[in-house]
């Protein structure tokens, strides 16, 4: 195979990027200040330097009477004991600081104005002091006149905070209904917000602009319970009598698809008493919908009866498409309108093609071409497992532009075309996407021929621009914010503040976040480049040496356990998931207790699984047991996400699977997701740390069919 270069790098002149090897492995990140945030430290220990100035001229008078006596040495001992106590104030102000920020913060999640007046009169002048300001605002933003909005906007211009609060405001005015006020601040406003949205065209409306909820799609299909300032747009449209009974039923049946009930409840309340379904019967749909399958009424004949019947299939079909198929073929196709026959046969192929049913191709050919997005996109899956490449070329056809121009479709479009003996245009698709560097990018360049290769230079911010980076107000922010605990503002600071940055800038704000140890903060940053990269600072390696030894103690490829703590945690050694799966490796606790029993690790304790070496050690073992399961790195990939059994179930039943297709038609998409990028990153890490061509269609491999003889349950935690 040809060699191409693509966006690598690796050290050449300069180590700046990297470190040297091996360097801060087993430090816990406690205090990862920037020097910019240092600095302010530095203005701390300046005053209590000052403080041991004004201390110094007693002394010294003191000295001299007692130079007259022959005590030098005391004065001496004192002037000691003062600096050093010079030297323990300033930690102490420091934390003291620290204290009054998360004490105004926990106040102000709390709502406690009072609490929060103590905390904030501390910290006059303090770093975040944008933030401090919003804060006290947005407690009290209903009753604040817009005298005191404007003051607070214009002083802090072009922050994060005023974008934040900009957005809430809107929302004040469009429920106050001022409207001149609305329109000023709108045209100021960059994001598309849904409930902003909404108030706009209640203020359109209010000017005598009609509109229909068809128009309003982007509103009217939202799946999940609308926000104020939407159910007033609703109640307008519906007062002026411009939702008809099928756009409600159109909605219902959006949100019970996506089991959104409680939405769908309140949807239903916008239809008149002689169109609404019996209460009863539609509670049953929710929670027992076999039941009313199989106790249909009598007569169809009723909208709000066959929509019921409709939507208990739907629910059916979540969990048994399989038996909601055979349902609807023998009982239900002659009772229901063709059009919600065909609904529902789209319906029962998306549920199907997600369990991966030999029958999801059929039942997609009985819901015709009338398919929505995810549909479609699940109908491309059914036929890449069962190898019916005409079909996939057919079905990306339908898709919207933007999304046949994604690179998944733009890659299996081309793999279509090549499996339909069309070279030259699957070469042209391919070539679309060769030179990107994620998991399809990277395949379509091997379909080309080549493989990845590392560049000769990389970019190497300057000093002069690491310290422009330092100097930026809301980048110093951003790292402070994380420091304190405060991540997800820290990440939202970050993103607002590197927003417009070009490559240079972007390469010094993630030199800037590594050298303070904010990993996430410079992969992040160093992601985004485009034409300049630096692949050091995308794919670093902190901790080397520790995963490097249990790499080795455990047999695993040293550059596919980076490539998953990339994804998994962003090298950030204390992130906590919502499920509790913790430290670098996002270990489970159950997991690692699993794991701490079969290693034989002793004194482990749960309070310490985010200590460096300890987690590596319990996520590279456990990564073992599920490698010696599954035989595969994907599976394992998968497995290490979703659980083992899932990785297994999610094969083929019996043919061998193509690596790249068993990863596109996994059905969690999060799932998904995470083993595109562990399989990509993994490529990234061994040209790194290894110096060495790595294909990502050799590390895909094929997958092997399911065996009866594997055991029915996992033995593994997931």
């Amino acid at each position: 195979m040809a060699g191409v270069v693509l966006a690598f790098d690796r050290p050449t002149k300069s180590e700046a990027a990297t470190g040297k090897s091996g360097e801060r492995e087993l430090k816990i990140c406690v205090d990862p200040l920037a020097k910019g945030i240092e600095r302010r430290r530095g203005q701390r220990h300046s005053r209590a330097d000052e403080f041991l100035a004004l201390g110094f001229a007693p002394v010294l008078e003191w000295g001299r009477f007692l130079g007259h006596m022959g005590s030098f040495m005391i004065f001496k001992e004192l002037r000691n004991l003062l600096a050093a106590l010079a030297l323990a104030v300033a930690p102490l102000a420091a934390a003291a600081n620290d204290d009054a920020v998360l004490g105004a913060y926990d106040a102000y999640r709390a709502g406690d104005a009072l609490k929060f007046a103590r905390f904030a009169k501390r910290l006059d002048g303090h770093l975040l002091d944008p933030w401090i300001d919003y804060w006290r605002i947005a407690m009290r933003l209903e009753d604040t006149p817009t005298k005191e909005a404007h003051a607070f906007l214009e002083e802090h211009n072009n922050t994060y905070v005023a974008e934040v609060l900009r957005g809430d405001w809107l929302k004040v005015l469009g429920k106050r209904g001022d409207w001149s006020e609305f329109e000023r601040q709108l045209v100021l406003y960059p994001r598309d917000d849904l409930e902003v949205r909404c108030y706009a065209w209640l203020m359109a409306a209010q000017r005598g602009e009609e509109t229909t909820i068809a128009e309003a799609d982007w509103m009217w299909l939202e799946p999940q319970e609308l926000p104020d300032g939407c159910a007033k747009l609703v109640q307008l449209m519906l007062d002026d009598e411009r939702v008809t009974v099928t756009d409600v039923w159109r909605r219902v049946r959006l949100l019970f698809a996506r089991g959104q009930i409680t939405a769908a409840k309140t949807a239903l309340g916008y239809l008149e008493k002689v169109d609404s379904p019996d209460e009863r019967m539609l509670a049953e749909a929710a929670r027992q919908p076999k039941r009313v399958l199989e106790r249909l009424p009598k007569s169809l004949e009723r909208r709000p009866v066959s929509e019921v019947v409709v939507l208990a299939l739907l629910r059916y079909a979540r969990n048994e498409p399989d038996a909601a198929a055979k349902m609807l073929e023998s009982r239900l196709a002659s009772k229901l309108p063709e059009a919600d026959v065909r609904y529902l046969w789209g319906r029962i192929a998306y549920e199907a093609s997600r369990e991966h049913h030999p029958d999801a191709l059929k039942w997609f050919a009985h819901a015709g071409t009338r398919l929505d997005e995810e549909q479609l996109a699940w109908k491309v899956r059914a036929a890449l497992r069962a190898g019916r490449w005409d079909v996939v070329r057919e079905t990306i056809d339908l898709m919207p532009a933007t999304t046949r121009h994604e690179s998944a479709w733009t890659y299996w479009y081309g793999r279509a075309l090549a499996a339909q003996g069309e070279e030259t245009g699957s070469r042209a698709y391919f070539l679309r996407i060769a030179g990107q560097t994620d998991f399809y990018g990277l395949l379509a360049a091997e379909e080309l021929g080549y493989v990845s290769t590392l560049p000769e230079s990389i970019y190497v911010p300057t000093e002069a621009e690491v310290d422009a980076a330092r100097q930026d107000p809301g980048l110093a922010r951003a790292l402070e914010l994380i420091r304190l605990g405060m991540r997800n503002e820290g990440v939202r600071e970050w993103l607002f503040g590197i927003r417009y940055f070009d490559d240079a800038r972007l390469l010094a704000a993630a030199e800037f976040a590594r050298r303070a140890e904010i990993w996430d903060r410079s992969i992040q940053a160093a992601d985004r480049t485009v034409r300049s990269h630096n692949f050091a600072l995308r794919y670093p390696l902190p901790y080397r040496e520790v995963f490097t030894e249990y790499a080795k103690t455990y047999d695993l490829d040293e550059a596919w356990v980076l490539g998953l703590v990339r994804q998994e945690s962003r090298f950030i050694t204390d992130a906590r998931s919502a499920a509790g799966a913790a430290g670098l490796m996002q270990v489970m606790p159950r997991t690692a207790r699993f794991v701490a029993q079969k290693i034989g690790l002793r004194n482990y304790l749960r309070k310490g699984v985010t200590e460096v070496e300890t987690n590596v050690t319990l996520g590279t073992g456990y990564l073992r047991l599920v490698l010696d399961q599954l035989g595969h790195p994907l599976l394992a990939s998968a497995a290490y996400n979703a659980g083992p059994a899932r990785a297994r179930r999610w094969r083929d039943a019996s043919r061998p699977l193509e690596g790249a297709i068993y990863t596109e038609t996994i059905p969690f998409p999060e799932t998904r997701d995470y083993v595109k990028k562990v399989m990509a990153n993994s490529v990234f890490y061994a040209a790194l740390i290894q110096k060495e061509v790595s294909p990502l269609k050799a590390r895909l491999g094929t997958i092997a069919p399911r065996s009866g003889a594997e055991p029915a349950e996992d033995d593994l935690p997931e």
